[in-house]
């Protein structure tokens, strides 16, 4: 015998909600599931009419999901936002190049403008090149770096005002345990707002915070969107994987857990002994940075030099190597004049 819908409209159950154990037909999983997504955007004021909104387009399940549901709210509530695909081609072999396939035909199904721009083209290097130059062990965080400036690149090319990511509630949740796993008290607040900005920068929204991936697959599949599920070639070495299988257990004790951790990271109270890190520009590129010299341009640097560890290690020591390299360029300059006031 069927299950009969929660919402009694007369229709069948075909699924049960993992974020509320509610047995729902079809349209009205798609109504609350939309619905929640629109409350978050209107709550947290994410976008004002006019806006210029690139999407984070990987061709992955909740940047595809993402793009159709803004979309599809944008008509039917009318916020009055222009919406534009952006995707970073990181260059990984097997994985990226077959991804931005799925995303040309989001832009075809979809209507939407897109915009690829590469790691090669931005810093001169492939994330297959800079493997094969550090290995596989930290190779996650130069990406992470890389990618999230390039995001700015792409966007200040397009003229943007926001950028909306596919960040659901169980990477949110995976990042506040990251966070706490490494002790940085001072990012557990920043990592769980729906809105980031710093100054100059291009401000960055989550739309799907609160959407669990469990219910954005099934949204997905039920709508029949196209999407890219392979995982990174790279990605089972990273260090998120053990925060989200300890993630997964806690789920399957406690569903509510996901939005549980991400309410302790909204709420937590910074002491004052705290500092937290400083919203600046790069002295080098111009983006945003909570150092003088912001990552990006400290692990590209390292990577040009023959020094691919030098933006893993201590700030201390990274200064020291730069201010060491900068002297040399210095003396190396005033030797070449005054070779030329020879002749």
């Amino acid at each position: 015998m069927p299950i009969p819908c929660s919402k009694q409209c007369g229709k069948g159950a075909i699924l049960k909600r993992p974020k509320t154990g509610h047995a729902l037909c079809k349209e009205c999983f798609f109504y609350a599931f939309e619905s929640e997504i629109h409350n978050t955007i209107t709550q947290g004021k994410l976008f004002k009419p006019g806006d210029k909104v690139a999407i984070g387009a990987s061709g992955g399940k909740d940047s595809t999901v993402l793009a159709y549901v803004l979309k599809t709210l944008n008509d039917r509530y009318q916020y009055g936002i222009d919406l534009f695909l952006l995707s970073i081609d990181e260059g990984i072999t097997g994985y990226r190049d077959d991804s931005l396939k799925t995303v040309q035909q989001n832009k075809d199904d979809y209507g939407l403008p897109l915009k690829i721009l590469s790691y090669k083209e931005l810093y001169g290097w492939t994330m297959d090149e800079i493997v094969a130059e550090i290995g596989k062990k930290n190779n996650c965080t130069f990406c992470g770096v890389f990618r999230r400036q390039a995001l700015d690149r792409g966007a200040a090319l397009l003229e943007v005002d926001c950028i909306a990511t596919g960040h659901n509630a169980d990477d949110i949740a995976e990042t506040v345990l990251m966070n706490i796993l490494r002790g940085d008290i001072a990012r557990l607040q920043r990592c769980t707002s729906v809105i980031t900005a710093g100054a100059d920068c291009i401000r960055r929204c989550k739309p799907l915070k609160y959407a669990y991936e469990k219910e954005i697959v099934m949204y997905a599949y039920f709508k029949q969107l196209i999407y890219f599920s392979t995982e990174c070639i790279y990605a089972p070495n990273a260090y998120r994987g053990h925060a989200r299988t300890y993630l997964k257990d806690l789920e399957k004790i406690r569903p509510s857990s996901i939005l549980d951790i991400i309410h302790s990271g909204e709420t937590l109270q910074i002491k004052e002994s705290i500092k937290l890190p400083e919203q600046r520009n790069c002295s080098r590129c111009g983006f945003v940075s909570s150092q003088e010299i912001c990552k990006a341009c400290i692990m590209l640097e390292g990577l040009n030099r023959g020094l691919p560890k030098l933006g893993i290690g201590k700030s201390t020591k990274v200064k020291r190597v730069i201010d060491s390299t900068t002297n040399d360029k210095c003396k190396n300059n005033e030797k070449t004049k005054l070779k030329n006031l020879e002749f």
